[in-house]
């Protein structure tokens, strides 16, 4: 959660997009129906590798109590709450759109009178009462923070004695086309990626960033770092096309003023949805990216 939890084309499950475009504050709820559609897709396509991190965390006994920050539409809560089954999850995040979502799905799967939720923007020098949680979690959404040494000091503050704090980031937005593709216009993916670098060099500096020193800096003592690398090839799972057309699609608004005028007609043509060469036809998609996790507790 943070003023801009997906800023625009970067993802997270938020954590976790999740997605590209995804703001969590900084833009009116309007906007929230196709971001939370991307964060869903997210969530349902790398459900496995959250699940793997939650079951990787160094935890010395199981959490009862659990801050999701930025908690997106709750990729996050949902894995934690299904690798706790005792725990009780805060889900904290600054769009009233994405957690009514997160509110619904909790009551479909029966877990509500687990989830609490708070709507604030930890951007804020004054933050709501969240308790003592045993365990924080911060996936996709650190790096938006304006202040993030501020964030991790509240954070090491909120703390339980003893708790753990996991930062979960990933390495950029992911690649979904095969190298060569698309036809004719070889490397178009990577060229729409570079246009928004600026973008994200102006709006998300923090992106990609190496926590591990900033955690010690706010007084932490990192336990445990892990890298993950994802792949997922599309007939794995049928959201992969929509995940990429929906990613692209966002990546193509911040792109388009950079990329020449045969890159856009081929980004185009991806993204028409009755083109045989969309992304919504393709059989070779796959999902590349790696997320990394930071466990760590206060020194």
């Amino acid at each position: 959660m943070s003023r801009t939890h997906q800023h625009t084309p970067d993802h997270g499950e938020g954590g976790h997009h999740p997605g590209p475009g995804h703001h969590h504050g900084d833009h009116p709820e309007h906007s929230d129906s196709g971001q939370a559609e991307i964060l869903d897709l997210d969530a349902e396509v790398l459900a496995g590798h959250i699940a793997s991190i939650t079951a990787w965390l160094p935890l010395t006994s199981e959490p009862a109590r659990i801050v999701d920050l930025g908690c997106g539409t709750g990729a996050g809560t949902f894995a934690l709450l299904e690798r706790f089954p005792d725990a009780h999850v805060t889900a904290v995040d600054t769009s009233a759109g994405h957690l009514r979502l997160l509110r619904e799905k909790a009551c479909a799967r029966g877990v509500e009178g687990r989830v609490r939720t708070v709507q604030a923007d930890l951007d804020s020098p004054h933050w709501p009462d969240l308790g003592t949680p045993d365990l924080v979690w911060a996936s996709a959404s650190m790096h938006h923070m304006a202040d993030p040494g501020h964030t991790l000091t509240s954070v090491r503050d909120l703390l339980a004695p003893g708790g753990l704090f996991a930062v979960v980031e990933l390495a950029g937005f992911p690649r979904f086309l095969p190298a060569g593709a698309p036809e004719g216009r070889p490397g178009l993916e990577e060229r729409a990626h570079a246009a928004t670098d600026s973008f994200h060099a102006e709006h998300v500096p923090h992106r990609g960033a190496d926590w591990g020193p900033m955690l010690t800096a706010a007084g932490f003592t990192v336990e445990a770092e892990r890298t993950v690398v994802v792949r997922i090839e599309g007939e794995r799972s049928p959201a992969i096309g929509r995940y990429a057309h929906g990613s692209l699609q966002r990546i193509r608004g911040v792109a388009a003023p950079a990329l020449d005028a045969e890159d856009l007609a081929a980004l185009d043509e991806l993204l028409d949805a009755d083109s045989p060469h969309g992304l919504l036809r393709r059989e070779d998609l796959a999902v590349r990216t790696e997320r990394t996790v930071w466990a760590a507790r206060p020194a």
